[in-house]
């Protein structure tokens, strides 16, 4: 697991957000979780890349919680099982890609 916090006072779009992922070669996917909403445990057999663009996402993986804001990034490595949630009063949107080693 790889965790990228976004240090830079202003934000990029969620566009720029889709071509930083787009320029890995990866597909890249919008995800909107509802406030209070949670995605099932999975254990994809990709690398998952993710990208928050707005709200806050808490990740259960593993069993150890991880809070991701707007701009962080994380690489979920292949077979790691994890589950999410929106985290806070509103929906979380993301960017995210699966990626082949």
């Amino acid at each position: 697991m790889l965790v990228s916090r976004w240090q830079a006072p202003i934000l990029p779009t969620k566009q720029q957000m889709a071509l930083m992922l787009e320029s890995e070669g990866l597909d890249v996917e919008e995800e909107i979780i509802p406030s209070g909403g949670q995605a099932r445990r999975s254990s994809p057999s990709f690398d998952e890349v993710r990208i928050v663009v707005s709200g806050q996402l808490m990740l259960d993986i593993a069993g150890n919680k991880l809070l991701l804001r707007a701009g962080d990034r994380i690489l979920i490595p292949a077979n790691t099982r994890h589950s999410k949630q929106a985290d806070g009063g509103e929906p979380c949107l993301c960017m995210y890609a699966m990626k082949a080693d």
